[in-house]
């Protein structure tokens, strides 16, 4: 028996070692890091921040102006290539909201998250707010309300809802002003 266990637990040991260097290295953000969805200059936009490296682009992750952005990209269904690795802002160790960072990273499969505090991203949209360190997001929490989460924890709506409740009046707005000018056409 012990013959057996002990080069099946080194050959477990090397492919979690592999498996741990393969993953690639979260990338300084500056100034030609623009969001994926928005095409914006990430330094110019408040609030965390998120990396998504895909198989096959090493070196070049997609970069989101909000963790909210992210974790949606994370569940939608059309992916194209494999997900190597996620890193998220540490905003426990973040110089301010303003300027949330360009290096502090922390895997996004670890980190907490505080959700429902009714902080805004840097697209204006409700953040889902990372930390590496619990008791970081558990004062972050108290001080600007909501409750701390795991990844898999946030729950749809908080990336995948309108942004606010005021969005449904401009989209109602919107719908208005859209039948008003189809109204034009037919008249």
């Amino acid at each position: 028996m012990k013959r057996i266990l002990v080069p099946l637990c080194m050959a477990l040991l090397v492919a979690c070692q592999q498996e741990a260097a393969e993953k690639p290295q979260a990338v300084t953000m500056t100034e030609v890091a623009v969001g994926h969805f928005c095409q914006m200059n990430l330094l110019e936009h408040p609030g965390p921040k998120a990396q998504v490296h895909l198989d096959g682009l090493a070196g070049t992750p997609l970069f989101f102006s909000q963790v909210r952005d992210a974790v949606a990209y994370l569940r939608m269904p059309e992916q194209s290539h494999t997900i190597a690795a996620v890193y998220v802002s540490d905003m426990g160790s973040a110089p301010s909201w303003d300027a949330p960072g360009r290096d502090n990273w922390t895997l996004a499969e670890t980190a907490h998250y505080v959700i429902e505090s009714g902080r805004a991203g840097g697209m204006g949209a409700p953040e889902v707010v990372p930390f590496a360190d619990r008791p970081a997001a558990e004062r972050f929490a108290a001080a600007h309300g909501g409750q701390v989460v795991g990844l898999d924890d946030i729950p749809d709506a908080a990336v995948l809802a309108p942004q606010t409740a005021g969005d449904e009046g401009d989209a109602d707005e919107f719908k208005m002003r859209l039948r008003a000018l189809s109204e034009e056409r037919i008249n």
